[in-house]
C-alpha cells in the first residue's frame, strides 16, 4: 500500500510540472512577447539579428538609390541585387553548427514527421515567385521616389504586418497596437501630397504616383511574407534551429533570382547593361561595387530580418525594421540633398510615435507575461506542496 501511494506521489508531481510548462507555453502566444528566460546567448543572437537588418537595410537602401542617382536605368538590375547575394548564405551552412534551440513562446514547434519535401518545394517556390515582384516592385520605387520619402513610406509596412499578423497568427490588438498602426498609416499617406517631389527627382506627378503606389504595395506585400514566415516556422517547420532561417533566406532567393532573370531577359534590359555601366557616372568599377555591395546587404539585412521572426515574430522584425526608419532619410540628406521639409519631418515624428506605441505595448506584455508566469509558478508550488505532505502522511500511517 505505502508503495502505490508512493507512486501516487509521483504521478501528481509529474502533472503538476506538465500544468506548468503547458501554461508557460500558452500564456499570451497571441502577443508577440519575449521568451520567458532570456539566456545571454538568447540575448547575444538578438542583438546580431538587429545589427545585420538596421545596417543592410540602411546601406542597401542608400546604394540602390544610388545606382539610380548616378545613372543607372536598369529596374531589372537593381532588382537582381536584392536577390542575388544568395550564395553568400552557403558561408553560415559550412561555418554555423545547427544545434537544436529552444522555441520561444510563439513559435511552438510540434515535433511530429518532418515536413515533406514536396511541401517545402511548394513553399520556397510560392516565396521565391512572391519575393520576386515584391522586389520589382520596390525597385520602381526608389527609381521615381526620393530615398527619404521612400523610407518613410515603406514605414507603412508595420500597418499591414499588424493586419495580416491578426489572420494568419492570431495576432491580438491593444489599444497601443491600434495606435501604431494608425499613426503609422496616416505618417505614410501625408508623403502623398508633398509638393518637392517632383523638383528634386526631375518626374512628373504621374511618376511619383506610381512610385508611391509601387512602394506601398511593396510595403503590403513585404509584410504578408514575413507574416507568413512566421506562421511557416509556427505550424509547418518541425526543426528548431539556425538551418531552418537560412533555408527561408536561401531557397526563395534562388526561385527570386531565376524568375528575375527571366524577366531581364524577356524585358530586352540585358542588352543595354553594358551602355548602363558606361553611363554610370562613378565609372564601370564603382557600378559594379555598388551592385555587389547592394545585393551583399540585401542578403545581411535578410539574416537578419528571418532570424528575428524566429526567435521573437514578425511584428517584431518589423518594428525593428522601423527603428531604423530616420536613418535612411537623415543620410539622404547629406548624400542625395533630398529636402527635409515640415511634411516629412512631421511624417518621421509620426513614425516614430508609432514606434515607441508598439514598443510600450512590449513592455507591458512581457512584463505581464512575467509576472503571470511568477503567480502560476508560486500556486502550483503551493499546491503540489500541500499534495505532497498529505500524502507523506497518508504513507507515515
Amino acid at each position: 500500500m505505502g508503495e502505490a501511494q508512493e507512486l501516487q506521489l509521483q504521478i501528481m508531481g509529474q502533472e503538476a510540472e506538465k500544468t506548468t510548462q503547458k501554461a508557460e507555453e500558452t500564456n499570451d502566444t497571441n502577443q508577440p512577447t519575449f521568451p520567458k528566460k532570456k539566456s545571454k546567448w538568447w540575448l547575444a543572437r538578438i542583438f546580431i539579428y538587429t545589427f545585420f537588418l538596421l545596417v543592410g537595410q540602411t546601406v542597401a537602401t542608400i546604394l540602390g538609390r544610388l545606382y539610380f542617382d548616378r545613372g543607372g536605368n536598369s529596374k531589372w538590375m537593381a532588382t537582381f541585387v536584392q536577390t542575388a547575394g544568395f550564395p553568400i548564405n552557403l558561408l553560415f551552412y559550412f561555418f554555423t553548427p545547427f544545434k537544436n534551440l529552444k522555441p520561444s513562446n510563439n513559435i511552438i514547434i510540434i515535433h511530429t514527421n518532418s515536413t515533406s519535401k514536396l511541401k517545402l518545394v511548394l513553399i520556397y517556390t510560392m516565396f521565391g515567385i512572391f519575393l520576386a515582384a515584391n522586389c520589382l516592385l520596390y525597385s520602381l520605387g526608389l527609381l521615381y521616389l526620393p530615398v527619404s520619402t521612400f523610407s518613410l513610406i515603406s514605414a507603412s509596412q508595420l500597418g499591414f504586418n499588424a493586419l495580416f499578423s491578426f489572420f494568419l497568427n492570431s495576432q491580438k490588438f491593444t489599444p497601443f497596437i491600434i495606435n501604431s498602426v494608425f499613426v503609422l498609416t496616416i505618417s505614410s499617406t501625408l508623403l502623398v501630397f508633398q509638393d518637392d517631389s517632383t523638383e528634386s527627382k526631375k518626374i512628373s506627378k504621374g511618376e511619383y504616383v506610381i512610385g508611391y503606389i509601387c512602394t506601398v504595395t511593396a510595403s503590403a506585400g513585404y509584410a504578408l511574407m514575413l507574416s507568413s514566415t512566421q506562421f511557416c516556422f509556427k505550424k509547418v517547420f518541425k526543426q528548431e534551429n539556425f538551418k531552418i532561417v537560412l533555408d527561408m533566406i536561401f531557397y526563395p532567393s534562388i526561385v527570386a533570382t531565376l524568375a528575375i532573370l527571366v524577366g531581364l531577359f524577356a524585358s530586352g534590359e540585358w542588352k543595354g547593361l553594358k551602355k548602363d555601366m558606361e553611363g554610370f557616372e562613378l565609372g564601370n568599377v564603382s557600378y559594379l561595387m555598388t551592385l555587389i555591395w547592394t545585393a551583399i546587404n540585401w542578403q545581411v539585412f535578410s539574416i537578419g530580418c528571418t532570424g528575428l521572426i524566429f526567435e521573437v515574430s514578425s511584428l517584431f522584425s518589423n518594428v525593428i525594421s522601423t527603428l531604423g526608419l530616420p536613418i535612411v532619410p537623415v543620410l539622404a540628406v547629406f548624400i542625395f540633398h533630398d529636402k527635409m521639409d515640415g511634411l516629412k519631418v512631421i511624417a518621421m515624428v509620426l513614425a516614430m510615435w508609432g514606434f515607441l506605441s508598439y514598443i510600450y505595448q512590449h513592455y507591458l506584455d512581457d512584463y505581464k507575461s512575467k509576472t503571470g508566469a511568477s503567480i502560476l509558478n508560486d500556486t502550483v508550488k503551493e499546491e503540489v506542496s500541500q499534495d505532497s505532505t498529505i500524502q507523506r502522511k497518508l504513507v507515515q500511517e
